[in-house]
């Protein structure tokens, strides 16, 4: 399995991202030169090679009209309130739509400013396509959003973990005056994610560099146990005692674990039709399993065990179904770790026409699994 660890001791910002990617990149003069082919207005990028605290990295540099912006941040809460263009979210999604790129790099990228504008309402009160963007903080963050999915599309990455994030402290200097680190939006996009703060030097993870890791990260741990085949180095533009670095770990692991939820209640006043409703919901609500045991409880009575399957994504909505569509007034938890086998989707040809099927292995096994419904239909 292709994993990209994203450490992240001295935060995140796009820049810094976008340096670590590229220098993971196989095609890295050819990426600078697609990039640039997109013509985003006034917008022209480099790479150049740089250093922090004696390591050497590379510094994505992006130039905006000729300049180079210096707070990397996403263009709203910024130095740069002496600029009364604005644009809006439509607009940002009007500039990305227009660009020569594949329907995935697209969808990812007005995702991410999704994100933003959505954390940026939560904190001003108003609607996301309500939140403005100064015109130059703007262009300067889309290059980087656009830049990150780009370099993630092209190394397709099987998972993405990322380490606890460094959030910095002290304060920053914007648009609305002095504000505490992490700064409010930045906040509001960490929310259920795990960060810290380790020292007051100043922000080190900006709501850009947030927002594209909640979009693109599988999970936030620390490092898994991992065959290193090659270490990105993205450098910021800031100066801290500590290297303000980012790097990203490429590599493999070997047969992978994850953590799932076991989720658990005794029902004995309900009939069989409620209850396989309920688990059409928990279905449609992302569980990976829900099943039923036969049970007895007290006095004799016929009762059902119902267990449902979660990860950590799904798992608060589907308490709440549990509830919900249950009359039970406790629900059981127990966190599990779940050896699993590696799977890839292939395609089988038969003289029946193409079956699809799952390929997993791993732990000494080799498995090949046809579609039974596609086996169905060709039957």
């Amino acid at each position: 399995m292709k994993v990209l660890y994203i450490e992240c001791k001295s935060g995140a910002s796009g820049d810094m991202l976008m340096g670590a990617l590229y220098e993971l990149c196989e095609d890295k003069s050819g990426f600078i030169d697609e990039f640039n082919a997109l013509e985003l207005p006034h917008i022209s990028l480099s790479a150049e090679p740089a250093e922090k605290c004696g390591i050497c990295g590379t510094h994505m540099k992006v130039l905006v009209h000729g300049k180079e912006e210096h707070t990397h941040h996403h263009g709203h809460d910024n130095d740069h309130a002496h600029h009364h263009e604005h644009i809006h979210l439509s607009d940002i999604y009007e500039i990305i739509n227009a660009l020569p790129l594949n329907d995935k790099v697209k969808h990812n990228a007005q995702s991410v400013y999704r994100l933003i504008a959505e954390a940026e309402g939560k904190v001003h009160g108003k609607e996301p396509v309500h939140i403005h963007f100064h015109e130059v903080g703007s262009l300067d963050a889309i290059a980087d959003v656009v830049g990150v999915c780009m370099l993630f599309d092209k190394i397709s990455p099987d998972k993405v973990i990322t380490s606890p994030i460094n959030t910095g402290g002290g304060f920053v200097h914007c648009a609305h005056g002095i504000l505490p680190v992490p700064a409010p939006a930045t906040a509001e996009l960490l929310k259920k994610i795990p960060s810290y703060s380790d020292s007051d030097e100043g922000e080190m993870c900006t709501p850009t560099g947030a927002a594209l890791l909640k979009h693109f990260t599988t999970e936030f741990s620390q490092m898994p146990v991992m065959m290193t085949e090659n270490i990105g180095i993205g450098l910021g533009t800031k100066d801290f005692k500590r290297a303000n670095m980012l790097r990203i770990f490429k590599g493999e692991t070997g047969n992978p674990q994850d953590v799932i939820y076991e989720l658990g209640c005794n029902i004995d006043d309900m009939t069989g039709e409620d209850i396989a409703f309920a688990c059409e919901k928990l279905f449609e609500e992302g569980a990976r399993d829900v099943f039923t045991i036969p049970i007895l409880m007290k006095k004799g009575r016929p009762a059902f065990l119902l267990k449902v399957i979660t990860d950590e994504k799904h798992k608060e909505n589907i308490i709440k179904t549990i509830f919900k569509y249950t009359s039970t007034i406790g629900i059981r938890e127990q966190k599990c770790a779940r050896h699993i086998l590696e799977r890839e989707n292939v395609t089988l040809t038969s003289p029946y026409g193409d079956i699809p099927a799952k390929h997993s292995q791993g732990y000494g096994s080799d498995k090949l699994k046809p579609e039974f419904e596609a086996i169905k239909k060709a039957a």
